[in-house]
Formats: C-alpha cells, structure tokens, sequence
C-alpha cells in the first residue's frame, strides 16, 4: 500500500489531477480505482447506452444498495422538481430582499449559500405547520451534517448521539404521513417534501429507507446548490470584470471549473476495454466530471475561468455537472434557475469582492468551495427592492 507521505497534498482530487497526464484518459489510479477522465469514456459510462456498467443511482443509494423501484424514483424525481419549482416561482420576489438581508454587508462563506438557500427553501423542505421539534432537527442536520466539514467539528460519539434522535424523529413523521396518506385512499398534492417522499414511494418501502430519500434531498438541496452558489460567487469576486457576464454563463461556467458533484462510481457490467484500459465487474470506475470538465482536447484555456465562451456554446460531451442518462439529476433544471437568479441579484445590485485564507477546494462526497469571506456594497440604487 502507498505511503501516506507520498501523495499530493490536497487528498483525492489532488491525487487524481496528479495522475491525469493530459494523454490517458482513464487509468488505474492509486485510489484504488479506473478513473475516467476522457469526455468520450465518462459519456459511454454515465450514458450506459451499451449496458457497459451495472445501472445504479447516485441519488437514491442507501445502505441498502438503491432505493427502488425505478418507476418511484421517476415519480419521487419528477413530483420533487414540480414542488419546488411552483415554490420558486411564488417566492421569486422574495429574493432579492433574501440576498440584503443574509450576504450584506458581508458574509462568511461557503456556510452563507447554504443557509441562505435553506431559508428560501424551508417550506419546501418542511411545511410551516410540521411540529416544531421536526424544523429544529432538519437545522440541525444541515448544522452537523450538510455544511462544508461540518462532520469534522463534531467527535464520533457526538455524531453517533445525534443519529440516535434525529433519524426516529424523521421515522415517526415518515410513518405519521404514510398513515395519513392511507387514510385519505390516495396521494394528494404534496406539501413538503417529506409528502413527495411518502407519496412516490411503494407501500412496502422501509420507512428507514425514506428517510434516507429526505436526507438525499436535503443534501442536494441545502448542500449541493448552497455549494455551486458558494463557487459563483467566488469567481464573481476575484474576477470582477466577470460582473458584466450573463448570469447563466457565470453558473455554467462556476458548474464547469468546479463541479459540486465532482466524482460518480459506477461498477463495469463485464469485461471489457474502457479507454485503452481493460477493466472487469471488480473494478470500480470513477468518472471524474471535474477532468472531464477540463480536459485540454475539448475546452480552450481549460483551468481558466471564462463566462463568456458559453456565448458562443462549446461541446455538450465534455459537460456534465449533474451526471448524464437515466440517472441525470432530476433537479438539475430547477437548481440552475435558482442560482441563474441568485447571481443575477448579485451582479445587478452588488459589487462583489471576496478574501480567503488562501486554502483550496473542501473535498468530500460534494466539492465545497474554501472558507472565503464575500463583501457586499451597493451598485447603486436599493439594493434588495424591485
């Protein structure tokens, strides 16, 4: 087994970026995995259009393996997304006075994305007239578990502690709705996200497993959009002749040098050759989206940050934030509105600078951006008013 001390600093996406020779495009990597980094071979395996790997969901994977059936995932995917896109539009009006009031004058991030979009988006999460007690638990699990190395501030025994009371709080109301539910003979239109969990699922689903359901939605959500957020303004704020970009070039652009899901495994089906490299149903591929997304074959000045190369388009093989196939994000749509808003506000009604401590990317299941403090002032007229 390798050293310790002889790995790049940084952990596994330092490892990786070490490895990739900019010629080989997938290889065996001291991971311990095949990473795939080549646009062609990352679409064969995320498309799986030839049954090359064993079909899986990023989403949906619990401990027992992957949430199913596949018609519930469709229905959960599908109802999620409609729910929190009637949300946005009810409560698009309410972001600009959001953005005033949780970033300005200044913000210490990337904490400040996630929780401003926890705010926005807790009725989704959590109906108003759920118990109290359930809206203190989602917090907390955000606290503890969602924002960047949260997880590292609390001991094992703490986290083991904390487990043992949130998760029967998140069963009881689980089994609280189901039974509801059956009450009424039918689904209804959901409330909260809790109500498309229980309302998608099969009958005969644990209930343990749509908790984790809520859970993924929680992350992705509060987590994964806070993230993406927390990288555009970033970018916004130590590239400041970028101000002037459409808002959607500086989230694409944001979402391409630093994608939040940023490594998706998949298992090889059979034997087969995967880019020159022969692998078989023992691997474990890792297609690595933030090589993809800078492959030098596919994207000109690749490390560089440039909102407006997507004015002209570029190749949609070598992009694929939210994965690609069948198990495309659903939400994928819906959370691009969402930050194409947010940094809208921003570049209209702010100028954005940012100071970090100089540490890179926070690397764990989902990219985070570096602790860095965002300074708000106004770009004239009221900011946070129509």
């Amino acid at each position: 087994m390798e050293s310790s001390r002889t790995k790049p600093a940084g952990g596994p996406l330092a490892l990786l970026r070490a490895e990739f020779d900019r010629t080989h495009d997938v290889w065996r990597s001291a991971m311990g995995g095949v990473c795939v980094a080549g646009p062609e071979a990352a679409r064969a395996v995320m498309g799986n259009g030839h049954a090359a790997v064993a079909e899986t969901s990023d989403f949906y994977r619990n401990r027992h393996g992957v949430f199913g059936p596949r018609s519930a995932q469709v229905a959960i995917g599908r109802a999620g997304r409609d729910l929190i896109c009637r949300h946005l539009d009810a409560r698009r009006a309410d972001l600009p006075g959001l953005v005033a009031e949780r970033l300005a004058p200044c913000a210490q991030w990337p904490d400040a994305g996630n929780l401003l979009v926890l705010r926005h988006l807790r009725d989704v999460l959590l109906h108003p007239d759920a118990p109290a007690h359930l809206h203190r638990t989602v917090e907390a699990i955000v606290a503890r578990a969602v924002l960047a190395g949260a997880r590292g501030r609390h001991s094992p025994p703490s986290r083991l502690l904390f487990r043992r009371r949130a998760l029967p709080a998140l069963r009881a109301e689980m089994s609280a709705r189901r039974k509801r539910l059956g009450s009424r003979g039918g689904p209804s239109e959901p409330r909260d996200l809790v109500d498309v969990v229980v309302g998608g699922s099969d009958p005969a689903a644990e209930t343990g497993d749509l908790v984790e359901v809520y859970l993924s939605f929680l992350f992705a959500t509060v987590g994964s959009i806070g993230f993406a957020l927390g990288w555009s303004v970033h970018l916004l704020g130590t590239h400041p002749n970028s101000a002037a970009a459409e808002p959607s070039w500086t989230v694409r652009e944001a979402l391409r040098l630093w994608p939040v899901a940023w490594l998706f495994a998949r298992t090889p089906s059979r034997e087969q050759e995967l880019g020159g490299t022969w692998v078989t149903p023992r691997d474990r591929l890792m297609v690595c989206s933030y090589l993809v997304h800078r492959h030098p074959a596919h994207w000109e000045r690749p490390d560089e940050f440039v909102p407006q190369r997507w004015a002209r388009g570029v190749p949609d093989g070598a992009y694929l934030p939210f994965g690609l196939g069948a198990h495309t994000c659903a939400g994928a749509t819906v959370a691009v509105r969402l930050l194409e808003d947010l940094v809208a506000i921003l570049s209209r009604d702010w100028r954005v600078s940012v100071t970090h401590d100089g540490g890179g990317p926070q690397v764990g299941p989902a990219l985070a951006p570096p602790r860095f403090t965002a300074a708000l002032s106004p770009n004239g007229g009221c900011p946070g008013r129509r």
